[in-house]
């Protein structure tokens, strides 16, 4: 029983100790084991619930949250901003002081604003535990299926293994920060030596970046940054490419779709996942990605459904993780 993580905010990795993301893991890798095997885990949420706030849509999130609860037994509650009071300036505190006694957790997704500052607020009044299902600065349930994904793996063994957190060119919209920021956090403190690779323009906030670089000191791995993704994949064993905006550099949108255009000029592929990068790379090496990505703009077909690709075991690892996370915050097991 791992009572000590019941009640427990996941707000970012940071929060939890090595040890409790270890806890979390084994729990993961127990439920999806025994899912394989055909062993019901309907009795560990019996009769509990646990809301689900969305200020955007999700696929992945929202849908292996939902399943995963119903797996444990319980159920959840979907709510929207528009479908909620919050919409007629209901305030954090009253939220949550108000669903604290109807169900037993909350996940909040606010990935635009100040959202990670609205579920610290939120945290601060809650007697249920708050998660984190994505702000503009932190994911922390992806980074975990992310983290659950390269141990199953390379069979727990991570030390000095060389992972690549690159920046792609994704079209259309600004993207946030949020799973750079936890992939360059979390990873280190685990053991692997990360390759941040970024166009000058992207670069991630400056608090995130002194802290992986502390992190990395104390588990004994490394954390650097390079200039081409093409440099950071040689011998690297995990190759993980997201785009997001230059937030750092400019907060006009126009500008900053704008410079994210820029890099796919000419149809480059500096910053585009294709097989000649993954052959740089180890023979056995995985690459990974959140989902969704744009296909042939971030990532060529033939990577994603190619040999190293890891993207749907990551996916549906997010399913193992979310319910680890309920079953240990809310039922304390």
């Amino acid at each position: 029983m791992y009572s000590a993580l019941k009640g427990k905010h996941l707000l970012s990795t940071q929060d939890w100790s090595v040890e409790e993301i270890e806890r979390l893991l084994s729990v993961a890798f127990r439920f999806k084991e025994e899912r394989n095997l055909g062993i019901y885990h309907d009795q560990v949420l019996r009769a509990k619930t646990f809301f689900m706030l969305f200020f955007e849509e999700s696929t992945r999130t929202r849908n292996a949250f939902e399943a995963g609860i119903h797996q444990l037994g319980g159920h959840a509650h979907f709510l929207t901003e528009k479908g909620s009071q919050i919409e007629h300036g209901e305030t954090a505190k009253d939220t949550i002081k108000v669903l604290s006694r109807y169900g037993e957790g909350i996940g909040i997704r606010k990935t635009y604003g100040p959202g990670h500052k609205y579920m610290r607020e939120m945290a601060a009044h809650s007697s249920i535990p708050v998660v984190n299902m994505q702000c503009e600065d932190y994911h922390p349930t992806q980074v975990l299926a992310d983290l659950m994904t390269i141990k199953e793996k390379y069979q727990g063994q991570l030390k000095n293994r060389k992972m690549v957190v690159s920046w792609t060119s994704a079209p259309n919209y600004i993207r946030p920060l949020s799973m750079a920021q936890s992939l360059v956090l979390c990873m280190p403190r685990l053991g692997l030596d990360v390759t941040l690779a970024i166009p000058p323009e992207f670069k991630l906030k400056p608090e995130v970046m002194a802290q992986a670089r502390k992190n990395a000191e104390m588990a004994g791995s490394k954390f650097e940054v390079v200039g081409s993704m093409e440099e950071a994949c040689k011998d690297a064993d995990v190759v993980y490419a997201k785009g997001w905006g230059p937030i750092m550099h400019t907060e006009d949108e126009k500008e900053g779709l704008a410079l994210i255009d820029k890099y796919r000029k000419n149809g480059s592929m500096d910053w585009v996942v294709d097989q000649r990068k993954m052959d740089l790379t180890k023979p056995d090496s995985i690459y990974m990605h959140c989902m969704p990505f744009d296909r042939d703009i971030e990532v060529t077909s033939e990577v994603v459904d190619g040999p190293h690709s890891k993207v749907y075991d990551e996916a549906e690892n997010r399913l193992h993780i979310m319910k680890a996370i309920m079953a240990t915050t809310m039922a304390g097991l």
